[in-house]
């Protein structure tokens, strides 16, 4: 994730690897200029480009590769955010986290071992292999699930690359205290669920009130078998008042 204020004067540098066997270049949704930067930053192997760009308004913005085929390289995860605050910065939180989205499509089939290349047919049917956040399944639990502490307020920066899915992300236990829509300047309260398209981003804020773990989701919910799921482990006191078990059933692994 790449982090500016508004106004700032950017340099950015791209470069592609001589190891590479194919051209790349950069759209940046945060730039006004041809392509995002795109039609001024196509390098081969071994090669790179340079731009400079004033960052003219605050937002969550995605940047992604533009050669085409674009799908393939999109799916392929080569794509980000990059955060331009206001001036005066974003209200202070105790814990700020980037989670970010994609869908891939795969020549092989889901859970098959192997390498595998990228599936035009599949792409263009919109049918992926694998919803996931932060490029892999399970990138987002176990040992490498996102950690917090009861009392605390969370910010999460959330973008989805696409290619083709709209994301409808919600965190299951929580109620986002604040969200801004597609990651612009209009705030939202008391929000179950928000809708990112694909390209698109959002900035998600709650606070913490009870220990658990707390399973983020697409809520199109047929893609958490495909992958998509990260968990935010709260560790801290109970807190009865907000929320207590009188008399516990069975256990599941998911809230819904």
């Amino acid at each position: 994730m790449i982090r500016v204020r508004q106004d700032d004067i950017v340099e950015l540098t791209l470069r592609n690897h001589p190891d590479n066997r194919t051209p790349h270049n950069i759209d940046l949704h945060a730039v006004t200029g041809p392509g995002g930067g795109a039609k001024y930053t196509v390098v081969n192997p071994g090669q790179s480009a340079t731009i400079r760009f004033k960052a003219l308004k605050p937002g969550v913005y995605v940047y992604h590769c533009a050669v085409p085929p674009i799908p393939m390289h999109i799916s392929s995860g080569m794509y980000g955010l990059i955060v331009v605050e206001p001036p005066e910065g974003f209200p202070p939180v105790d814990r700020e986290f980037y989670v970010m989205q994609g869908d891939f499509y795969l020549t092989g089939q889901r859970g098959q071992p192997g390498l595998w290349q990228f599936s035009l047919e599949k792409c263009l049917a919109e049918q992926p292999d694998y919803v996931v956040f932060n490029g892999s399944v399970g990138a987002l639990t176990g040992d490498r699930a996102l950690r917090a502490n009861v009392g605390e307020r969370v910010r999460i920066f959330f973008g989805n690359g696409g290619v083709n899915l709209t994301s409808s992300f919600h965190v299951i236990g929580e109620i986002f205290d604040r969200v801004a829509l597609e990651a612009g300047s209009l705030w939202a309260e008391n929000v179950q669920t928000t809708t990112v398209p694909p390209g698109g981003a959002t900035i998600v804020e709650f606070t913490l009130e009870v220990p658990g773990d707390y399973v983020m989701v697409d809520h199109a919910l047929g893609r958490l078998m495909k992958g998509a799921s990260g968990v935010i482990h709260v560790e801290g006191p109970e807190n009865p008042g907000v929320f207590d078990v009188v008399v516990p059933g069975v256990s599941l692994s998911s809230g819904h």
